[in-house]
Parts: C-alpha cells; sequence; structure tokens
C-alpha cells in the first residue's frame, strides 16, 4: 500500500510521512536542515521557548533553514511546568507564525525525568481546546488519561515511549497497544526512541506515527541515523498493514512436509 493511499490525518490535513522530527540539539542549523530533509518528514517541531522563529530580531531565525512554506510547523511548549507557561507560548506562537493553530501541547513534571504533569496538562488542553487551537498533546502512557485528551478534543494523542531524551525504546507496549485500540485519532509515540527498531516497533504496534528529535540528532551521524529512521517508520508500518504470523511456542516448518521423498 503507497503512502498516499495511507496517509496519516491530523486535523484534516493529510500527510505522506508518518516520521515528525524536532530540531534541536543538531551542532548549526545546516545540520538541521539536511537531517530533516533526509528523514522525509513533513511535520517539524519547535520549542518556542528555546528556538528563534521571529521573536528575536537580528538573530538567526530557523524558519530560515525549516520555511513553513515546505514544512507544517509544529510549535510545542517544551519547557513549560505551568500551565499559564503552556498556554502563554502557544499563543506566542500563533501570533508569529500568523494565526497558526497547531500545537503540541507538553506541561512537564519535574526536571529529572520530564515526566508530564498530567493534571496540569488536561488543564492546559481544555483551554486550548476552547480558544480554537488544534491540540497534538505530550503524555504518560496511561489509556484512561489519552482517552480523556482525545474526548476533550485533541486532534492526536502522543504518549512517551520513555523518559524524553532516553533513547530507552517502549518500556510498556501493552499501554501502548491499549491507547491505539481505543483511539478514534492519531496516535504518535513522542519521546524516548533511540534507534531504527524502536522506531519500527512503534508502528508495528499500530500507532499513527513517532515523533523525535534526541534519537537523530544526538547519533554519530545524525543524517545517516535520519534516513534509516524514514525507513523504520516505513517498514514498521507495512508490517502493521502486512499482519504479522502468530507467535508460536515450537518449531513450524517453512516447507511442507507433503508429499516429500524420502
Amino acid at each position: 500500500m503507497s503512502d498516499r493511499q495511507d496517509p496519516l490525518i491530523i486535523a484534516g490535513e493529510r500527510y505522506t510521512s508518518r516520521l515528525l522530527v524536532g530540531t534541536g540539539k543538531y551542532k548549526d542549523l545546516e545540520e538541521t536542515r539536511v537531517a530533516i530533509e533526509a528523514s522525509g518528514a513533513e511535520i517539524v517541531t519547535v520549542a518556542v521557548r528555546r528556538t528563534n522563529i521571529g521573536q528575536n530580531p537580528g538573530e538567526p531565525n530557523l524558519l530560515d533553514v525549516v520555511p513553513p512554506t515546505r514544512y507544517t510547523i509544529l510549535p510545542n511548549t517544551a519547557g513549560c511546568y505551568t500551565v499559564d507557561d503552556a498556554v502563554r507560548t502557544c499563543r506566542l506562537a500563533r501570533e508569529l507564525l500568523d494565526g497558526h493553530d497547531l500545537v503540541k501541547l507538553e506541561v512537564l513534571g519535574d526536571q529529572k525525568t520530564l515526566y508530564p504533569d498530567v493534571t496540569a496538562t488536561l488543564e492546559a488542553a481544555e483551554i486550548l481546546v476552547k480558544d480554537g487551537f488544534k491540540v497534538m498533546v505530550y503524555t504518560s502512557d496511561d489509556p484512561i488519561i489519552a482517552k480523556r485528551l482525545e474526548e476533550m478534543g485533541c486532534v492526536a494523542v502522543m504518549p512517551l515511549a520513555a523518559p524524553i531524551g532516553s533513547g530507552l525504546g517502549i518500556q510498556n507496549r501493552y499501554n501502548i497497544v491499549e491507547i491505539v485500540e481505543n483511539a478514534k485519532v492519531p496516535i504518535l509515540v513522542d519521546a524516548g526512541v533511540g534507534t531504527a527498531s524502536d522506531a519500527a516497533i512503534a508502528m508495528e504496534l499500530g500507532c499513527g506515527g513517532v515523533l523525535m528529535n534526541t534519537a537523530i540528532a544526538e547519533a554519530k551521524d545524525p543524517i545517516l541515523m535520519a534516513s534509516a529512521m524514514k525507513k523504520a517508520i516505513e517498514a514498521g508500518r507495512e508490517a502493521f498493514l502486512a499482519g504479522r504470523m502468530p507467535r508460536k511456542r515450537y518449531a513450524s516448518a517453512s516447507s511442507p512436509l507433503a508429499g516429500t521423498f524420502f
């Protein structure tokens, strides 16, 4: 099945790539540009509190190398630990991006784990949805919370695989499957992916996509890793659509035994 026949649909928009990427931790803007191109991503997330997208005139602007004419820019609230900070950051992004209303919400609970503050996330999501934002939301891998965020009107729910930047891969596959099977909006794994096999597993579990940054930016060769992640996402999605064989306790001959000559 081609990408065009199997698009990722977020807030009514169709995307051929199911890989979403961030823009932090690269050595410079040129490496950022080339890595994003190699990834094939169409949605690029930007930390408004850490990156200049026009709020600091005279400084290098990320949008010069990741132009909104080519990519869907996804402003995020990374670094926000309160509801007020998160909401204010989204409203600033909307002003800077001429009314752009698709945002990634994250409200963090503590600096050591960067786990989401779930109660604050729920509160901020409710405010932003009522304010007309299309909210993609970073959350824990709790199926109940994921469903509640969907019911509140979030356009995509993004449970963590493991702590942000940890590279540990998916730690609780059961929860991710539960979230996916009960959702009517896209579920995208966000945080914790370390290498291509992690991305493929997320897609094989039925996720709509994967968002990553550190796994690419902190690889020894970020450009090559971006290319690997692109292929892993595609392979994992195809495997999910194909339907894997059942697991068995004992061997099963690859060739039929009937009619064997002895």
